[in-house]
């Protein structure tokens, strides 16, 4: 236990769904009676997986059955769909509720900044919040005085650090809110997707501050749907799915997991039947390759030239361009592309075509990435028309072993970055 922050042993946590006060007292006399006689709650027999788009049941396992190790240091994010269980855990994590089963072992002071001004009262200002909170985490005053214009610098509210906070907008809130907690040393910061409401700097600050936190020891637990967030200042990921861990691990390998999980790993489509069509546009196929005249390809070598090939049929003679959004597997957008400044000034005529996008070798990084592709009409003066629009039609990998040039992957360690050109340099003697 000694480098171990939390300790989360077969936890699991019921709800009643419904109408408040419908049947509770009977329910809970009922629970006191199995209780008082030595026999195991009735209510813990019953009970349904959390998933919402199943209707029914009267009581939902919120979280079932979880398991986990969180050790001093980690930086881990807890991710997964909305209903997942993540506020749940971390709910119990910070012991604002209890579990229905199961035990949390924890070791150190947790501060938690679950929603919007938690913690906050509304009447009394930003100053008198911050010596409130702080109480509550347990510091004594001369802490928080030490703290204070450290706090108050980086929430960024400092002219409004004497009016109460109800006055307040939710990003002010959430600033001050976390200043506080990261900034009173607990042993254990735990964060909930409080993050997405603030601005992009003070969003970078606080991935900074959380990274610092973790250098010194201590541990960071956060929950967000920002994959490129959780990606970069996390070590590890848990993913939760139905109230279950589905994986834990390594990062990168959690997020893609969760990334793929619902998308095809497909190089290329063909449709013969019920093919994408707006009516005067027909989507007859698509696909990746680096031979053209081969079928898709799922791996593809790094320093090679990758084609997108469009094959499609025009009804009847019409102006218009197709293109494509490049994801990676974290969900961010590493570039898009179309033909629209080849086809803007001219209709193109009936008939079938090929349209055949190059990304040259030595751009993209070493990643999966995912195809969304569509087909636009450009109106004068207005937006263009999105006739056809299939998210992650295609999937491929970009790899740097095929040609075993392992030292330009090895020789400053993993590659960071969106792209990873090969780009031009002169050396002279000077």
């Amino acid at each position: 236990m000694s480098r171990i922050a939390l300790k989360i042993e077969n936890i699991s946590k019921q709800y009643r769904i419904g109408q408040v006060g419908t049947g509770t007292f009977s329910h809970d006399f009922r629970r006191w009676m199995f209780k008082i006689r030595g026999k195991e709650d009735p209510y813990l027999k019953v009970g349904e997986i959390n998933d919402r788009l199943v209707a029914g049941g009267e009581y939902v396992w919120a979280l079932n059955q979880i398991n986990l190790e969180i050790y001093k240091g980690d930086v881990i994010g807890i991710i997964g769909q909305n209903g997942a269980g993540k506020s749940t855990l971390l709910k119990l994590l910070s012991q604002v509720t209890v579990p229905t089963t199961g035990s949390i072992k924890v070791k150190g002071r947790i501060a938690a900044l679950l929603e919007v001004g938690t913690g906050f009262h509304p009447e009394l200002t930003g100053r008198e919040n911050i010596f409130l909170n702080g109480a509550i985490l347990g510091m004594s005053k001369n802490e928080i005085i030490s703290k204070f214009d450290e706090i108050v610098e980086f929430s960024g509210v400092i002219k409004y650090i004497d009016t109460p906070v109800k006055r307040y907008s939710s990003g002010m809130k959430v600033r001050l809110g976390f200043a506080v907690a990261a900034h009173l040393e607990p042993e254990i910061l735990i964060v909930d997707e409080v993050l997405a409401v603030g601005d992009i700097a003070f969003q970078n600050k606080c991935i900074s501050k959380m990274e610092n936190v973790a250098k010194q020891g201590r541990t960071v637990i956060v929950v967000s749907h920002n994959m490129s967030s959780i990606s970069r200042m996390c070590n590890r990921a848990v993913l939760l799915e139905n109230g279950s861990i589905v994986k834990s691990g390594d990062v990168e390998e959690v997020v893609q997991y969760y990334i793929s999980g619902d998308r095809i790993d497909l190089a290329e489509k063909k449709w013969k039947i019920d093919a994408p069509s707006c009516g005067d546009i027909t989507l007859d196929g698509i696909k990746i390759t680096q031979d053209l005249s081969l079928v898709g390809t799922l791996v593809n070598d790094i320093e090679k030239d990758i084609y997108l090939q469009f094959d499609y049929t025009l009804k009847k003679d019409k102006k218009m361009y197709c293109g494509f959004f490049l994801s990676s597997s974290n969900g961010s957008i590493t570039f898009v592309s179309s033909d629209f400044y080849e086809t803007q000034r001219f209709n193109k005529l009936k008939g079938s075509y090929s349209s055949v996008c190059k990304i040259p070798g030595n751009i993209l990084a070493e990643e999966t990435y995912f195809i969304r592709a569509f087909i636009a009409e450009p109106i004068k003066d207005a937006k263009p028309i999105i006739h056809i629009d299939i998210k992650d039609v295609l999937s491929f990998q970009v790899v740097d072993n095929l040609t075993g040039h392992s030292a330009r992957k090895n020789h400053i360690g993993s590659y960071p970055g969106a792209v990873r050109p090969i780009l031009k340099w002169d050396t002279n003697v000077i």
